[in-house]
């Protein structure tokens, strides 16, 4: 999900845990006040996928209770039931560029599912959709650029995908229309991010997350840097994006933090997620490696994510103790914001959020390899919540020491009070 600076930035994974395994499995670290409000969030299960690897996104379709991960390794769609916690299925296995060992050429990547059809980025600047029925390519459209089309949204109300080349250089974005009788796809506008916003800002290190809010009918796509050197400056931005008229109107600017996944939640708040850890004096710290700590040049560290106003963009609530997540994710089943935050300080974790309060709940672990085990080792990139049941999916790559994920796995989080129901 990231574009080749980001990318580069933060590729080289944290140290495991030394809480032991058993421990690491069975419970979750502290959490602040109300943790217990609903039940504390632990693993309850795996389902196995031999294969996984290298993987992107994943999305969760409410209405049918099915996940779908973007799965380069195996070079398709999988496909969980998250109501059996089942796996189901791969659409078109092969029809992707794959892992092509380059982050920025791989494919699949971003996906989103509206009704029956699902869509899916891919390299090199490939958008497909494709119908549920038979899964079947049905549209198809080249966005213009040179690598990948990453992270997307489909706009329900006019019937519209915004996607981001954010790997190119510069990046930017691209309409397409659906027929939603055939599937078909027609380009539309592109929406370009080397000079945007009433500031004529540039995008320095890349586009990452698409949210479509429905009450307003917007875009937010969030922008880790602007006008920086290309990977460690400070500024970032959320740029609000006008369907109709194809234009960047606004932009929220948000500080030490470098946005990067974001969703639509309650009482008209955005929770962005913030990729890269800044320190107390605002400087970012550097990144670790299978042998060193975080290191923020003798400062404390202090991750975050920020909850802003979709209207205005205010600043209406720091979430501080997490941070360094990729995709995040809103569970309206129970106003709960989780986050695959795989670069936080004490190790990879699942966040959870309270929504409501706008208070953090949560850290799970999800880094559960033995320390002897070879660089890169799993952990939590992409996640999804399933808002009838509330459970948590998160693919986790193969090596990792979950139960059934030696090759590959989705791990699947619900609260301690839904341990009956399993």
């Amino acid at each position: 999900m990231k574009g080749t600076t980001i990318h580069n930035h933060r590729r080289m994974l944290h140290k495991a845990f030394t809480t032991a395994f058993a421990t690491i499995l069975t419970s979750a670290v502290a959490a602040p006040a109300h943790a217990d409000q609903d039940g504390a969030y632990k693993l309850l299960t795996t389902i196995a996928i031999p294969g996984l690897t290298n993987f992107d996104a994943t999305f969760i379709d409410g209405a049918t209770q099915l996940a779908y991960i973007s799965d380069r390794t195996n070079n398709a769609i999988d496909v969980i039931d998250t109501r059996r916690n089942v796996f189901v299925k791969q659409i078109q296995k092969g029809g992707f560029r794959g892992a092509s060992g380059d982050n920025d050429t791989s494919g699949p990547n971003g996906i989103a599912v509206s009704g029956r059809f699902l869509f899916a980025g891919d390299a090199p600047s490939r958008l497909v959709a494709i119908d549920l029925r038979t899964d079947r390519i049905v549209g198809e459209i080249n966005t213009g650029g040179v690598n990948r089309v990453d992270e997307l949204a489909f706009d329900a109300r006019d019937s519209l995908v915004l996607m981001v080349n954010g790997s190119d250089d510069p990046p930017f974005g691209t309409l397409a229309k659906l027929d939603r009788s055939t599937g078909k796809l027609a380009r539309g506008a592109r929406i370009d991010f080397d000079s945007f916003g009433p500031n004529g800002d540039r995008a320095t290190a890349g586009l990452e997350q698409v949210a479509w809010d429905p009450v307003l009918d917007k875009f937010f796509v969030t922008v880790p840097e602007v006008n920086g050197p290309g990977g460690t400056g400070a500024q970032g931005a959320v740029a609000v994006i006008d369907p109709q008229s194809a234009k960047i109107e606004k932009t929220f600017p948000i500080s030490q933090c470098q946005p990067t996944g974001i969703t639509v939640g309650t009482n008209g708040d955005l929770l962005v997620a913030c990729g890269v850890i800044f320190d107390t004096q605002g400087v970012a710290c550097d990144e670790p490696t299978a042998t060193s700590a975080l290191d923020c040049h003798g400062n404390s560290a202090n991750p975050k994510h920020v909850i802003i106003d979709k209207r205005t963009g205010r600043i209406e609530r720091e979430i501080l103790g997490l941070g360094g997540s990729d995709e995040i994710w809103f569970d309206p089943g129970n106003r709960t914001y989780f986050t695959a935050s795989r670069d936080n300080p004490t190790g990879p974790v699942l966040g959870v959020i309270d929504a409501e309060r706008r208070v953090l709940r949560q850290l799970v672990p999800t880094f559960n390899t033995p320390l002897t085990a070879p660089s890169p080792r799993g952990s939590a990139k992409s996640v999804a919540a399933d808002p009838r049941n509330n459970h948590v999916f998160m693919p986790l790559p193969g090596g990792n020491a979950f139960p059934n994920c030696l090759k590959g796995c989705v791990a699947v989080f619900g609260r301690t009070t839904d341990e009956d129901s399993e």
